[in-house]
């Protein structure tokens, strides 16, 4: 269905993009990164996943690299098709707004849309050209990623109104740690926290490295109770299982995070990435003066107002 709507699809999104934010890719490489995205997406939609080794990944990959195009604004290409694609599914008889499939069509067209961003993440974290897009330490996504994905987040948030939250965790005391046991034993402290955070969030979640000792998670359509429960057992696996070994001097040395969570609910176009990340870090600045090993949650209105924040701990 959307390969019949290409055409009408493909020139609502380069309509659409120029309203993005950032300077905008020459004509020529706008068009033929938007027919890649349309092309990727449609695959997925059909067959249910993406291939970060597909063809048409590959080829963005290859127009990232060659033209010098900012990861922001191939996923707000990305975010621009997206919008372009469910407004002509929309308008269908048979499973636009006024059918009972559409929340099921719409849904799928945003999950597809979320692989697909996955697996061009994926595949530009293998490019060694790309490399503001992978952690070398702990191969996570880096903070520009997260940036770009936040940004499509609140851009999608504004338009259909479902929730996100954002997680920021930052580890207690590494600098002591690193001064009392070395930068190495540090160093594994933010691995094994990476992969703790890897393996324990969803494929559509974004998990990323936001600062030298600091890990952002954002959490796509994901209901406030669900994001408090998630970020409150990672505190809690971190200091029940992350005791490391100092096999120096012997010591088991006890590993804690605290954690700030944005729950946003509904949002305008006077929201912006960084203003939910510098709203997370105060929330963990709040749960560091509170005795850390904690999580503080703040949430996000369409005014951008923030309620007063509460604290959990076990």
């Amino acid at each position: 269905m959307i390969e019949e709507r290409a055409g009408s699809i493909l020139n609502d999104s380069l309509r659409m993009f120029p309203q993005a934010p950032g300077q905008t890719p020459d004509p020529e490489t706008l068009t033929r990164a938007v027919d890649l995205v349309l092309r990727s997406l449609t695959a997925a939609i059909r067959t249910g996943s993406v291939d970060a080794r597909s063809g048409n990944v590959v080829g963005l990959q290859r127009v990232a690299r060659e033209k010098r195009v900012p990861v922001n604004q191939l996923f707000g290409v990305a975010y621009a098709v997206e919008r372009a694609a469910l407004d002509e599914l929309a308008l269908d008889a048979m499973v636009g707004v006024t059918s009972n499939t559409w929340p099921e069509v719409a849904q799928m067209a945003r999950r597809a849309s979320l692989d697909l961003l996955g697996g061009f993440a994926e595949r530009l974290s293998q490019d060694a050209v790309q490399g503001a897009v992978s952690d070398r330490l702990t191969t996570l996504h880096t903070r520009e990623v997260l940036i770009a994905v936040l940004e499509k987040e609140i851009q999608r948030s504004e338009r259909y109104h479902h929730p996100f939250a954002l997680i920021l965790f930052d580890v207690d005391h590494l600098a002591a740690i690193n001064e009392a046991h070395g930068y190495g034993f540090g160093d594994r402290v933010l691995e094994r926290i990476g992969i703790v955070l890897h393996n324990y969030f969803r494929e559509q979640d974004w998990v990323c490295r936001a600062g030298s000792d600091e890990f952002g998670v954002l959490l796509p359509e994901t209901p406030i109770e669900h994001a408090e429960l998630l970020a409150e057992r990672v505190r809690v696996t971190v200091h029940d299982r992350m005791a490391l070994r100092d096999y120096r001097t012997e010591e088991q040395v006890t590993v804690t995070v605290s954690a700030g969570i944005v729950l946003v609910e509904a949002v305008d176009s006077s929201i912006n990435a960084e203003q939910l990340i510098m709203e997370a870090e105060q929330a963990v600045h709040r749960a560091k003066h509170a005795g850390r090993n904690r999580v503080v949650q703040a949430a996000i209105n369409v005014h951008g107002t923030t309620p007063p924040a509460r604290t959990t701990n076990l």
